[in-house]
This record gives C-alpha cells, structure tokens and sequence, in this order.
C-alpha cells in the first residue's frame, strides 16, 4: 500500500516487535528519514529497500538509538528501546567494523553474550562453548581461534551473525547481510533467517538486491526519506511503489517480475 499523510497516527502497538511514529533525523540539515510510521509484523522476514540514500542503514541505526532523532517515537513490543535491548541483536555493515581488531571470531562471537555476562563479567568456559556452537551453526566452528581480520569477507559476515545469535534476540536488525558476500555465505545467512522466523523472530534487513526480494523475504519497507509503501512483498514492491521510490533510476525492464506482473 502506498503510504499517505495521516493528520492523525494510530497509537503505539504493543504487541508490535517494532513501532516507530514520526521518526525523523537529519544530517546536517538535511532529512534522511522524515515523518517515517512504522508497525514491523510479527515472525516477519523484512527487506528494507529503497535507492541509495533513502536512510535505509539510518532507519536501523534510529531504531537502535545510534543516530539522534529531530523527532519521533521507537518502541520493541511498546517499550522503549533502553528497555529492550536485551531483545534487539545488530548486525552491521561490514565495512564499519574495525578489522585489525585483536579478536578472534570466536571472542567476537562472545561479545553477543555481554549482555548476559555484563561487560566486567568474566566469559566462562560455558559461555564459549555457547559461542561456539553459534560459529558452528553458521558453519565457522573450525575458524574460531582465527584473527577476524584474516577471514575472508564473506566468513567475517557470518562471524557477526552468529554473534548476534548468541543474544537470542527477539528482533534481529541486519545492515546489508548479503552485500559482496560469497555464494556459500549467502546460502547459511538465507538458513539462518529462515531458521530465525521458524523460531518466532522479526527479522529486518536492510537489502539492496530487488532481484530476490521475492525469494528471500516475506515483507518489505520501501524508503526514500519517506516511507513509500510497506506490507507483504507483493504489495510493497508494485511498479507503483518502486516507480515513486526509484523514479527514473529503475527502468520497467528491471523491476521484480512480481511488480512488472502489477
């Protein structure tokens, strides 16, 4: 559905795993997310699309409390964000983590546990065979001792997926998961998302590849510094839709076939 302006918005939904209500931040000055209303669905799989530009990376980053916000409201199942954290797991983007860093993958798998630890807890014998069995599950149990720096990109990905599911959280929000990442990494982030709904999570990510919106996810966001449209992948992503969004950038020829099918 295409999002129109509202004189009034529908309260916070408390059974929502993320409400946001006039969210808007500016860079500079400059609006990179304005006016944005939001109900993300429960155990959904949620591609957040848009140009580039749109504050799809800012709308995670608003969300967590990362950015300041000019305006606006965020709750996780009606509570503040402060009050949840220990139900919300991150996953970055790549390119904004310090790779030299002197960490194993498994002691970075062991940060996603700090909230259970305490950051001057001590990280015992049983919480690394927690991080272990989350390196396992993304198929990176024999990289554990190994320098993140000395991972390829796509093994560092999944490094910090799986420190995110050493949080068991209940929202995961994930920057570009799938961006410049190998075909076998590709392959465990889709099982793990997978993996993650059948389990009763909401997962959010934000994704740059119209192609396999359909394939990969059940719901979509569509930005651009506006909210454009949301709600199930066939409904968010009509030609419609993507044409406001993207304008003149994306030729008819390239839109999903569920949209050129709209």
């Amino acid at each position: 559905m295409i999002a129109q302006p509202q004189p009034h918005r529908s309260p916070i939904d408390p059974a929502a795993p993320l409400s946001v209500r006039d969210l808007t931040v500016t860079y500079d000055r400059k609006p990179v997310l304005w006016g944005l209303d939001y109900d993300a669905p429960a155990k959904g799989l949620i591609a957040v699309v848009g140009p580039n530009g749109a504050g799809k990376s800012t709308f995670l980053k608003a969300t967590l409390g990362l950015v300041p916000l000019i305006g606006g409201t965020v709750r996780i199942f009606g509570k503040p964000v402060g009050e949840m954290r220990d139900r919300i797991a991150y996953v970055p983007q790549r390119e904004s983590v310090d790779w030299e860093f002197p960490a194993s993958a498994l002691d970075v798998v062991a940060m996603g546990l700090y909230g259970k630890i305490g950051w001057l807890g001590r990280v015992t014998g049983k919480h690394k065979k927690t991080a272990l069995e989350q390196l396992d599950r993304v198929g990176l149990a024999d990289f554990a001792d190994r320098q993140i720096g000395r991972l390829s990109g796509g093994q560092q990905q999944r490094v910090f997926l799986a420190r995110a599911l050493a949080q068991d959280a209940q929202v995961y929000l994930m920057d570009e998961p799938f961006a410049g990442v190998d075909a076998a990494t590709e392959r465990a982030i889709l099982a793990t998302l997978v993996d993650l709904q059948k389990a009763g999570r909401t997962v959010i990510v934000v994704h740059h590849d119209l192609d396999t919106v359909a394939e990969y996810f059940d719901h979509a966001l569509v930005l651009n510094v506006r909210k454009i449209g949301d709600g199930s992948v066939a409904d968010a992503l009509s030609a419609d839709i993507l044409r406001q969004a993207y304008g003149g950038r994306l030729a008819t020829a390239h839109l999903p076939d569920l949209a050129r099918a709209g």
